[in-house]
């Protein structure tokens, strides 16, 4: 799942050397002084000598500039300033502030002694931060200032922008990231790169590919033809006769085709049940349409095969016969609403997406840390509460505003699904045969339920209930343990000792199985996450007990809970599921027979090891790899892109299309580690015969992604390279043998094919792009590569038929069709297939 540094909200304790004045209101004072303050944040180096005590840090400032007439009412007592900073935060310098750790995502910086801001005067302050920013994604917006009565004001400088050219948010307040040497890499063994647009142009161009022709399908069919003969024209309409099947199970497909029913083109349906569930063969003639297929999703995917084509051929249909079914039976998209909230609307217009590609599995992450998303009607306070962040520090309202969520508790990153959104997401899903898979993790990752049980135990203990209040408190109160989790909370793991931890776990999976009937859409797989628990629990007295049936070992603990919640899921009919970190420390005898496992680990480090034994427990296995598929991660490296890259500095669709999944270590062939640098893996447990992945799922983890089209940009076009690799297989695959390694460009990877597969991939690409534009869906716009050679403007994109503009010297934007005399910088980018949005543009310099 994830795993990364904490993310830090600091307090900035101010003092105000000024006089009050009564006839200023303090409330417009403190608004004036947002409005004013400025905020500046740059990332200064990520390999410098770290201070004592400190290893693996990166060097960040924030400057706050006072304004030069202060207001005058400005209060004194609890003049504060919040903000957020992505990483731990063991050391600050500053000649006016001193620090202290508060909790998780939260740091308090106060004056020291004797201090005072005065007007006009610069403060910087140094952030020794672990690990690295190497991008500007890891910036958060709206700081802002409290001071005690008062309400708070985000720092009109950090307030995030729209950029109305790409249609993405902008920080204005981040500085410009462009010193190479000391902010791509952390020194020693990195070998990484940013990818200028110079950089770009040369990989392009060895993978450069044609505008498509004939069968344009994606992902791409098992055996597809195109003959020749009379074209039909779904213009006249079409003409449906089913066999075995209900209109209303492929009633989104029908009208996905585009064409009006009653018409005149024959199109036979009919289910064959000797076929294989979700395979379909197309007929194409003159004569009209007919599919047969194994059930009704082969239906659906035969009808949006023909739709692909027949956009691409303008409604006039060759004649055309298609044979095809899916590699893999688990094709997924994993979408979290936990750390940042997305919408209803943009759920379901995913579920329209995903199959309009045939995928099958819609994985919703509802709760971690940071939210809470789901309505529960029994435990109201978890929505009430835990789905909203806001400056309330002592969390009886809301969660602390982390992620850059601002004071205000509005915006789009705050929400949840009701019990009837996510009821029509559910029949939304199952009309396109999409199993949705609710995901609530646990125990660790919980501190948005902990602390939304909290505010039920206090209002329930005032009001006198004692036993109501206890009966779902997830916390022993009398534990003294200190942790810290991955994300740097104290507080965020549910107690796997009391009983009331298993009676919220029952009410959840209770509420959501209700939800599902509610959808006529029974409930098959509940993900209860697993994975990333802190060392919890070591001095609970409630867990004495437990720890010494387990040799005295409170590491066990996490493997007993996820064993019982597990058994307890089988009981009632559900399959298990959970990242496989935690999972892999069950006992397989300890576990039901039936066990869905998402593989997350990195592909240099660790993924083949869980893989292979997790699929040697007759698990279904499920590819999450980072380098395959978290989308949440750069699509290069570069400081303009965004997204963590804890796992990996670039995931491009080409990365994601050349992924062997029945082959795990040949991937060292085709991708680099961390570092850029090319190393085998070590195939090590080997696969026992007869066991194969199950599927492939992408991810989008949302830290970063804070708007609606945000999740657009860092999921498309990487969807539909995923989307191709989870049904069409990779012939550029050597066979498995048990314990084979690859080296970089191991040559029993065949390279031919994969160049070959790639620029047929990406002429059908090209091709959807009007489609997404359809759906609404604003897919990442790529920058062209770009390069001044003998004294010319050469540029080149990543899909063909891509419109690229350049100027020069703040000119206006021109239409590049090919080399053009330039003896200056030139600013260069791309265009949408409606020209709608551009893509971010790069500058190429002439060499010197």
């Amino acid at each position: 799942m994830r795993a990364f540094g904490a993310t830090a909200a600091a307090i900035v304790a101010l003092a105000a050397p000024y006089a009050l004045a009564a006839d200023v209101s303090p409330q417009a004072s403190l608004d004036r002084f947002a409005d004013t303050l400025g905020y500046r944040y740059q990332v200064v180096d990520n390999g410098p000598t770290c201070p004592p005590g400190i290893e693996g840090c990166f060097l960040a400032t924030i400057t706050l500039t006072i304004p030069e007439r202060l207001p005058d009412a400005l209060p004194a007592k609890g003049l504060s300033l919040y903000f957020s900073f992505v990483n731990r935060l063991p050391l600050v310098e500053s000649d006016i502030f001193t620090h202290r750790l508060v909790n998780g995502d939260v740091q308090q910086l106060m004056l020291k002694p004797g201090a005072t801001l005065r007007p006009g005067s610069k403060h910087e302050i140094r952030l020794w931060g672990t690990g690295s920013n190497f991008s500007k994604a890891f910036a958060m917006p709206n700081a802002y200032l409290v001071a005690d009565g008062l309400q708070p004001r985000t720092i009109a400088a950090t307030r995030p922008l729209l950029d109305t050219e790409t249609g993405l948010q902008v920080l204005p307040f981040v500085a410009p990231m462009t010193d190479e040497a000391k902010l791509a890499t952390k020194g020693g063994t990195d070998k990484t790169r940013w990818l200028t647009a110079e950089r770009a142009f040369g990989l392009q161009a060895e993978r450069q590919a044609p505008e498509a022709k004939g069968i344009v399908i994606l992902p791409k069919p098992l055996n597809a033809t195109q003959g020749r003969g009379k074209s039909i024209d779904l213009g006249r309409g079409v003409a449906p006769t089913l066999t075995g099947l209900d209109r209303n199970a492929i009633a989104p497909a029908l009208a996905a085709l585009g064409a009006a029913e009653g018409g005149a083109v024959p199109l036979a349906i009919r289910i064959d049940a000797a076929m294989k569930p979700e395979s379909y063969s197309l007929d194409v003639k003159a004569s009209g349409i007919v599919i047969a297929a194994g059930d009704a999703a082969g239906a659906s995917h035969a009808l949006r095969s023909l739709a692909q084509q027949a956009a691409f051929e303008g409604g006039r249909l060759a004649p055309l016969h298609v044979e095809d079914a899916p590699e893999y039976r688990f094709r997924g998209l994993h979408i979290d609403l936990g750390r940042n909230f997305h919408s209803r609307d943009e759920i379901l217009k995913l579920v329209e997406a995903m199959a309009a590609y045939k995928l099958n599995k819609l994985h919703l992450h509802l709760a971690d840390d940071e939210g809470w998303r789901i309505e529960i009607p029994a435990l109201p306070e978890l929505a009430e509460i835990g789905s909203k962040r806001c400056h309330d520090p002592a969390e009886t309202r809301c969660l602390l505003p982390q992620l850059g969520a601002g004071p205000d508790g509005t915006g789009g990153v705050n929400g949840y699904l009701s019990v009837a959104d996510y009821v029509m997401i559910v029949k939304a899903a199952a009309a396109r045969q999409i199993e949705v898979i609710p995901s609530i993790d646990m125990p660790g990752h919980s501190r948005a339920a902990i602390r939304a049980m909290e505010a039920r135990h206090a209002r329930l203990a005032a009001e006198g209930k004692k036993a109501e209040a206890e009966a779902y408190r997830l916390i022993d109160p009398a534990d003294t343990t200190e942790y810290r989790s991955i994300q740097n909370y104290s507080d965020n793991t549910l107690n796997v000792c009391l009983p009331a931890t298993y009676l919220f776990v029952d009410t959840v999976v209770d509420a959501l199985a209700d939800m599902h009937r509610r959808a006529s859409v029974p409930l098959k797989t509940f993900h209860l996450g697993a994975d990333e628990t802190a060392g919890a629990w070591v001095k609970s007295p409630a867990c004495k007990a437990m720890i010494a049936e387990n040799g005295g070992d409170a590491g066990k603990l996490t493997p007993r809970f996820i064993e019982r919640v597990s058994q307890s899921l089988a009981a009632r009919g559900l399959e298990a599921a959970g990242w496989s970190d935690g999972m892999g420390h069950t006992e397989a005898a300890a576990m039901p027979n039936k066990v869905q496992t998402n593989i997350w680990g990195v592909l240099h480090a660790g993924a083949i090891r869980e893989a292979h034994d997790q699929m040697n427990r007759g698990w279904d296995a499920v590819l999450s790899i980072p380098d395959l598929g978290y989308f949440d991660m750069p699509y290069a490296p570069n400081p303009e892109e965004g997204g963590y890259n804890w796992a990996s500095r670039g995931v491009d669709p080409y990365q994601v299309f050349g992924f062997m999944p029945d082959n795990l270590p040949a991937n060292a062939a085709t991708i680099r580690n961390i570092q850029a640098e090319g190393k085998a893996i070590e195939d090590k447990p080997v696969l026992q015969p007869g066991r194969r992945v199950a599927g492939l799922q992408a991810q989008l983890w949302s830290e970063t992604i804070r708007t609606d089209a945000q999740v657009d940009y860092m999921l498309f076009p990487r969807l539909l390279a995923l989307a191709e690799r989870a049904w069409s297989p990779a012939p550029w695959t050597p066979a498995y043998q048990a314990g084979a390694s690859y080296a970089w460009g191991d040559k029993r990877v065949d390279a031919a094919k994969l160049k070959a597969g790639w620029q047929d991939f990406a002429g059908r690409v090209a091709v959807q792009f009007p489609q997404l534009e359809r759906m609404g869906i604003a897919y990442r716009v790529a920058p062209p590569g770009a390069r001044i050679a003998n004294g010319k403007l050469e540029a080149n994109s990543m899909f063909p038929g891509t419109a690229i503009e350049y100027r020069i010297e703040g000119g206006a934007w021109t239409r590049y069709s090919g080399p053009v005399a330039v003896s200056a910088a030139v600013d260069v980018r791309s265009r949408s297939a409606d020209g709608k949005r551009a893509s971010r543009t790069v500058r190429v310099e002439p060499a010197r």
